[in-house]
Formats: structure tokens, C-alpha cells, sequence
């Protein structure tokens, strides 16, 4: 028997799971990727970008980080080399085809609409189905037509379609003189060229998460306070000068199953709920004072940086930052190396810009980098040939997906990576071991009814949680309640430790999921 045909689009860290857990299940997959080696966002990034959070969370369960990387929060070079370890150890790159555009999918099979379980059987496979995936080869421009059983998308919302800000008619990037382009642009170029492009300019970055600040602090410290880079940005966030508040590790706080027991979670019973209720004051005291250890450590009153909303509901949209350095940073900003400036709006004129709630204060730039980040949705959208299926995706703005990974009336496909955890490896993982036993029969999905109103109660808690931002999909402090839904699904005890204390009060990570 013929083995089936998975294509992988994406060779970053999510590709490279799909595609081991793919041939450990013996399959045939073929990974497509439109550049030139593998990583992702890792593979080209700025010069000074670290991971943001512990190594021990950030790294895939059976390879683990090697004893020469002693740093907690490795740098850029050294992710990359760790994820390139990881695909030559389990011989990855012979299925990776490197400069091959992935212009559309298209689905020949009977209609969704005819269906009550998905692929009428709620099994991976159709005998009908096929997808027709059209590539172009970058180097040449021939274009080739792939005919699979089955298609992952690992594209990530994180890249190759930057989200920029629209202004009214003569106010926009058009009237400025200078250069304007957004952080992706910046982070692949070469480090030489890009501190070229900043040295002696005055740089004005728009947005202040991690690439913002990441790029602020950069020019900062390439051209200091005779030419200051100026952060435009429309409010706060929290930011933890260390992973330890209050001595206790961060990850306690994220990764412990009794921590989860405070929060309300989709689907769960009546005990479970309330328990949640009971918990909830210890919940709201725990999570204030890590807020109070905030303030406490970082000077964040001093700069008029201190959020408006609390840190719960930060850490549960993801807009959480570690603040590497601190005391660098802020030395930056008191010197006048870097400058804040807080506005809901701004426009453009030929010098720069104009924050047109303050009295029409103008920031005179040479270079504007947007850090504003991606439109991820439409990049999902726009690779369907299909209109339908694009609708399917692009109809609200958080894309629902049944255990975020399976659109209900899309058949024989499946996305990863695009509803993110606090360590986006980590989450992936757990999914494609998920998806692998899928594809190999293990267990079926269920109608498509019920996957959409187990969507709907997932949706509900985004809403809850995140409020205006529940459309990053970000599972925050209940990725322990999420992967629990993936063991049972896969007939896999989901306490993860030895004992109940440990399974109860200890943090959960990779490590803990490698025999599954």
C-alpha cells in the first residue's frame, strides 16, 4: 500500500514537527518553504533578538538544549543552531524542498456541505479528496503541481504579510521623505547593512512590543542620545524585569495545573467550575502581586509606562514582555538615547510625523520602521484557490479551529502555529504528536456540529480573557487545560508527573510530554 502524501507548508519549527511526527507515523510528507534554510522567524531576525523566555520551556521534548548553550535566554544564533541540530539528528532536511513559493491550494472532493463528520467518516482521509498544491520555484520560476492526501499549514501569523497602519489621503507614508519600512524588512537584513541604515539617523520606531522595543534598543545603542530613536505607540503593557517574582518561578505561574484550577476553561463540568469560582480571590491576590512586584522593580511610574489594564488580563492576550537588561533600557530612556511617546494617532508630513493629539507635536525622522506586526489571517486566507475556503477563514477575527489546529468544513487539512502559547514550541509540538495520530487513525473527529460548538465555547473564553485582543488566539495561563484535551483525544494520560503534589503544583513543560 501506497504511502499517504502529507505537503507541509512552512519549513520554520512548526514544519519541522509536522514533518518528524508525520514520518514517525510513515507517512511521505514534502515540506515546502519559499527561502533558503530552515527556522522560520529564527532564521533571519535582529542582531540582538534573544528568546524571551527560560530555555527549559522553549525546546522540544526529546532533543533536549545542549550543555555548551549555558545562557537561560539563548540568542538568536544560538536558537538557530539548536533548531538545525534538531532537523539534521532526525534527518529532516532531505524532505524539505528550499525555494518553492506555495502560490494556492486547491481541493478536488465532494463538498463539506455534504457532510455531518468531517470527511464524511471524521477520519484524516478521503478516498476522493486530493489537494492540488501549486509551487513556484523561486530560483527558475517554473511552476509544479503536487497532488497530496493531506495539507499542513505551518505558516505562522508572525511573518511574511506585515500589518501596516492606513492614514487618511495625503497623511500617509507617500508624503514622507525619508524611509519607511516595517520591522521585517529590517530583521532580514544583513546586521551590517541594517546598523548602516540607522547609524547617525534619526529613527523613529512605530509600536512598542517585542520587536519594537528589541529595534529601539538597538539603534539606541548604536548612535545614543546625539541621535535619539523615538518609540510611537498607542498604549502599555506589563513588562517583568525577571522570570523569578517574588522568588518564585514565572512559570509556576503559567504551567501549574493548580494554577489552572482558578481559571474557567471551555468545556468544563460542574465541579470544575466551580472550584474556579471558590479560587478565584486567590487567583486575583496572586496575580496582583506579581503586578505590585512589577512596579516595585522596574521604574515604570517614573516614565508614566504603567498600564491601565491589569497583568492577568496582559499575560492572557500575550502581550506580557520580558524586559531583558532592565536596567540598560531605562538607562537609555533617562539619558535620551530613547524617547516615549504615547499617542491613540499620528499622520505623516515630508519630515517626519505629526502626533495630532498634542497639539500637532512634530518628530523629525530620517528612517520610520512600522513594528506593528502581521496579518496573518490573510495570508492564511489568500492561499486557497478556493473563495469558499477563504471565507471559512477570514469570517471572524479570531480563526476558529477545532483544538486550534482543524477547520471543520476545510477537509484534509490542518494549521499549526497559529494560535500561540507563552512558548510557541512547546504548544506545536504537543499538536502535531496530536495531528500524527490523527492521520494514523488513532482516534476519529467528531461531527462537525460539535466541533464548531466546542469552537464557540473557545471562542467565548478568548473573549472572556483577552477581550479586544482575543483574536491572537493566545492560550495563556491554560495550556496545561489545553493539552489535556490532546491526551485524552489521543488516549493518553494527560497527568503528565509522578504523584499528585507534583502533577497538582509543578510546572509542566516539554520534557514532561516526550513519551507520548
Amino acid at each position: 500500500m501506497d504511502k499517504k502524501q502529507v505537503a507541509i507548508i512552512g519549513a520554520g519549527i512548526g514544519g519541522l514537527l509536522a514533518c518528524k511526527y508525520c514520518l514517525s507515523k510513515g507517512f511521505n510528507p514534502i515540506v515546502f518553504d519559499f527561502g533558503s534554510e530552515i527556522g522560520g522567524v529564527w532564521a533571519r531576525t535582529i542582531k540582538t533578538t534573544r528568546l524571551q523566555i527560560p530555555k527549559a520551556s522553549y525546546q522540544f521534548s526529546d532533543y533536549p538544549w545542549p550543555d555548551s548553550v549555558t545562557d537561560e535566554f539563548p540568542t538568536q544564533q544560538q536558537m538557530i543552531n539548536y533548531i538545525r541540530s534538531y532537523a539534521k539528528n532526525f534527518n529532516l532536511t532531505p524532505y524539505i524542498k528550499f525555494h518553492s513559493l506555495v502560490k494556492k491550494i486547491s481541493y478536488d472532493g465532494p463538498s463539506s456541505n455534504a457532510w455531518s463528520v468531517w470527511n464524511g467518516t471524521g477520519e484524516a482521509f478521503s478516498p476522493e479528496g486530493k489537494w492540488n498544491v501549486n509551487v513556484e520555484d523561486t530560483k527558475t520560476g517554473s511552476m509544479q503541481v503536487y497532488t497530496v492526501d493531506f495539507v499542513i499549514l505551518c505558516v505562522g501569523r508572525f511573518k511574511d504579510v506585515p500589518n501596516m497602519p492606513k492614514f487618511p489621503d495625503g497623511k500617509g507614508v507617500e508624503v514622507f521623505r525619508g524611509k519607511a519600512i516595517h520591522s521585517q524588512t529590517f530583521a532580514e537584513m544583513d546586521h551590517d547593512a541594517a546598523e548602516e541604515m540607522v547609524k547617525g539617523k534619526r529613527v523613529v520606531v512605530v509600536g512598542f512590543g517585542k520587536s519594537g522595543l528589541d529595534i529601539a534598543r538597538e539603534c539606541a545603542s548604536i548612535n545614543g542620545p546625539e541621535h535619539p530613536c523615538t518609540v510611537v505607540y498607542r498604549r502599555d503593557h506589563w513588562k517583568l524585569s525577571n522570570w523569578f517574582p517574588l522568588g518564585i518561578p514565572f512559570v509556576n505561574f503559567i504551567f501549574s495545573r493548580f494554577i489552572v484550577l482558578m481559571v474557567h476553561k471551555p468545556g468544563e463540568g460542574f465541579l470544575l467550575s466551580l472550584l474556579a469560582t471558590l479560587l478565584s480571590p486567590v487567583r486575583w491576590i496572586m496575580w496582583k502581586l506579581v503586578e505590585t512586584y512589577a512596579k516595585m522593580t522596574l521604574p515604570l511610574a517614573k516614565f508614566n509606562m504603567v498600564p491601565q489594564q491589569g497583568i492577568l488580563k496582559d499575560t492572557s492576550s500575550g502581550l506580557l514582555a520580558y524586559l531583558p537588561d532592565p536596567d540598560n533600557f531605562f538607562d537609555a530612556v533617562n539619558k535620551g538615547s530613547i524617547k516615549l511617546q504615547k499617542t491613540p494617532s499620528f499622520s505623516f508630513n515630508e519630515t517626519g510625523i505629526c502626533i495630532e493629539d498634542d497639539d500637532d507635536t512634530q518628530i523629525e525622522a530620517d528612517v520610520v520602521i512600522f513594528a506593528t506586526g502581521f496579518n496573518g489571517v490573510e495570508k492564511i486566507k489568500n492561499i486557497f484557490e478556493s473563495p469558499t475556503f477563504g471565507h471559512y477563514i477570514a469570517d471572524t477575527p479570531r480563526v476558529g479551529l477545532y483544538r486550534e489546529c482543524i477547520h471543520p468544513r476545510i477537509p484534509q487539512l490542518a494549521i499549526i502555529g497559529f494560535s500561540d502559547g507563552i512558548s510557541s514550541l512547546y504548544t506545536s509540538e504537543t499538536r502535531c504528536k496530536w495531528l500524527a495520530a490523527l492521520l494514523e487513525g488513532s482516534f476519529k473527529l467528531p461531527s462537525i456540529n460539535e466541533m464548531q460548538k466546542d469552537i464557540a465555547r473557545w471562542d467565548e473564553y478568548m473573549k472572556q480573557s483577552s477581550g479586544e485582543y482575543h483574536y491572537r488566539s493566545f492560550l495563556g495561563a491554560f495550556e496545561i487545560w489545553y493539552n489535556d484535551q490532546l491526551c485524552k483525544d489521543m488516549g493518553v494520560n494527560p497527568m503528565r508527573k509522578k504523584g499528585l503534589l507534583a502533577n497538582l503544583f509543578e510546572a509542566h513543560g516539554p520534557i514532561d510530554y516526550a513519551q507520548m
